[in-house]
């Protein structure tokens, strides 16, 4: 049987995908995400003359996830253009001949950064990443959280923090989580001023991002957060979250996890996303056995 593995990273501005065959990289390559057509043909090209075993795809969303059903794959309404109704699982499944899972980049993060990264040893992780916009997932001993679709917990909404009058950046929700802290929304607050030098505005993006941990504290209860995505690596600000997280929770009994003082966490490697599709690659093979 063949060792080689193919994992692929789907995002709105560019695609990244990694052949390893033994554990060892023998190939990495990026390019920018354009047609799905695009996509399959230089990812088909990079596998090319590999004995595949199985490959993984993190993707962007919305994208079905459920591998028993029949649109396995196919990407929901999106305003990526071109994309809504692409099914780049199944196209490579058809042009590879090998098992292809895919799950959403956030959950695939989740698997790796449990597996291997800021997450060992914990048998729950959730996985968050605050950029141009706000998405989670979760692992629980090496599976992922999905159901009807999968969580889109940038979405869950929050209070507004006192005074605070900017509006929401997201085209749905007047004050959901992404709406109020992601890329976006720092960019319509602080018209090219820095967040660390903003004390007010400072305050209220910890203040919705705690609110935001809290949620996932109260519905997931995992043993650890990881926090990823550009808008984490603001000076204090994943401390500051994570102190307004406790308040929200206001001592409410959800287990000592939460409390510790690392229980959020920065992300520990580089292309999480990545790495969890070459998880998603030796389950997608292992099921197909």
């Amino acid at each position: 049987m063949s060792n080689a593995w193919l994992g692929i990273e789907t995002g709105g501005t560019k695609l990244l995908a990694r052949l390893v065959r033994d554990e060892v990289i023998v190939a990495e390559e990026r390019w920018a995400t354009t047609t799905p057509e695009a996509a399959e043909a230089v990812l088909a090209a990079f596998a090319q003359g590999v004995p595949l075993a199985g490959a993984g795809i993190a993707a962007f969303g919305p994208i079905v996830v459920d591998p028993a059903a029949a649109n396995y794959g196919e990407v929901l309404a999106t305003p990526k253009p071109g994309w809504t109704g692409a099914n780049l699982r199944a196209a490579l499944a058809r042009r590879l001949g090998v098992p292809v899972a895919v799950d959403t980049d956030v959950n695939a993060a989740a698997l790796a950064e449990a597996a291997t990264g800021a997450g060992q040893g914990c048998p729950s992780l959730a996985y968050v990443t605050v950029g141009t916009g706000i998405g989670a997932g979760l692992a629980r001993d090496g599976r992922t959280l999905t159901g009807a679709l999968h969580p889109e917990m940038g979405h869950v909404p929050v209070l507004r923090f006192k005074g605070d009058t900017t509006p929401s950046a997201c085209p749905f929700h007047p004050g959901c989580a992404e709406g109020m802290a992601a890329g976006p929304a720092l960019q319509r607050r602080l018209g090219g001023r820095a967040l660390e030098d903003s004390p007010d505005d400072f305050a209220a993006v910890a203040d919705y991002l705690g609110q935001f941990f809290a949620t996932i504290v109260l519905a997931w209860s995992p043993h650890r957060i990881v926090a990823g995505g550009g808008v984490m690596d603001v000076p204090g600000l994943r401390d500051a979250a994570g102190e307004r997280m406790r308040v929200a929770l206001g001592g409410y009994g959800v287990g000592s996890a939460a409390g510790g003082p690392d229980f959020i966490r920065p992300a520990a490697l580089e292309h999480a996303g990545l790495e969890g599709a070459l998880i998603l690659a030796r389950q997608a093979a292992a099921r197909a056995r």
